[in-house]
């Protein structure tokens, strides 16, 4: 499949930071943030890597994970001081060190969502787990994308069906293990015309497949089985019982005999 480039992320920060502050995008940071309120708790281990495009939101609050890694694309005044800039398809990371990578609409963002996904894979440690947070195109944001401006934050995202997104997976050796999705408003700026629609909104609830805007995908970096090598056989002796010799009352009488 073959993206629609969107800008460097670089020259996105200023406005996607202005959207992600505005009432659409403060309400569809709240959806995710309770998405990751379900899964995170459930991912333990001792390093956590978050990848975003904006290095002011962390998402990673209800992690038990102690050591915590936020990276983002640019250098800001008043960073975290765990926070570091870099490339999220050249992280400085070494391989197999994470035990949980959370990708914030790093893949909605990135010039190659693949080269992405494979450096995610590539720092993750076997039996740790991926955790992608992006936008659904099997939403209503996802159908009115294609009545916006594509040149718009954030509709010239990519907006990757979950479909594809298990396929790169399963090509990673990344089994996925929870999918969710939250937000079912209609994108309106207005917060007036969202309350408006809230027939379309329970009508999106009561979907049959995941409809939210915001969809959290959970992924396990899977282990190839180890087959335990088979001791050397070796032969046991069987002990059997020792019959030892009596003797009989014919030989006592011949022995007395002989005393005689």
């Amino acid at each position: 499949m073959t993206f629609e480039q969107p800008p460097q992320v670089d020259e996105l920060i200023p406005a996607l930071k202005e959207w992600f502050d505005s009432p659409l995008g403060q309400e569809l940071i709240e959806a995710e943030r309770k998405l990751l309120e379900q899964v995170l708790p459930t991912l333990f281990g001792y390093h956590l890597l978050q990848v975003g495009v904006d290095n002011r939101l962390p998402m990673f609050a209800a992690s038990p994970v102690p050591h915590r890694v936020l990276l983002g694309p640019t250098l800001e005044l008043g960073m975290d001081k765990r926070a570091i800039v870099a490339r999220s398809d050249e992280l400085p990371v070494d391989g197999e060190s994470m035990d949980v990578v959370l990708l914030h609409h790093a893949l909605d963002f990135a010039e190659n969502p693949h080269q992405t996904l494979r450096e995610a894979s590539r720092v993750l440690r076997p039996g740790g787990h991926l955790v992608i947070v992006g936008f659904n195109p099997a939403s209503l944001w996802g159908a009115f994308r294609f009545l916006k401006r594509r040149r718009q934050v954030p509709w010239l995202a990519h907006f990757i069906r979950h479909g594809r997104l298990q396929d790169w997976l399963s090509l990673l050796e990344l089994t996925e293990v929870k999918a969710v999705s939250a937000l079912y408003a209609p994108p309106f700026e207005s917060s007036h015309r969202r309350n408006r629609c809230r027939w379309l909104r329970g009508l999106m609830q009561r979907a049959p497949a995941r409809s939210g805007a915001a969809m959290v995908v959970v992924a396990r970096k899977d282990v190839p089985g180890i087959t335990p090598l088979r001791r050397p056989w070796r032969r046991k002796l069987i002990s059997l019982p020792v019959i030892e010799a009596k003797p009989s009352a014919r030989g006592h009488s011949r022995r007395d005999n002989a005393d005689e």
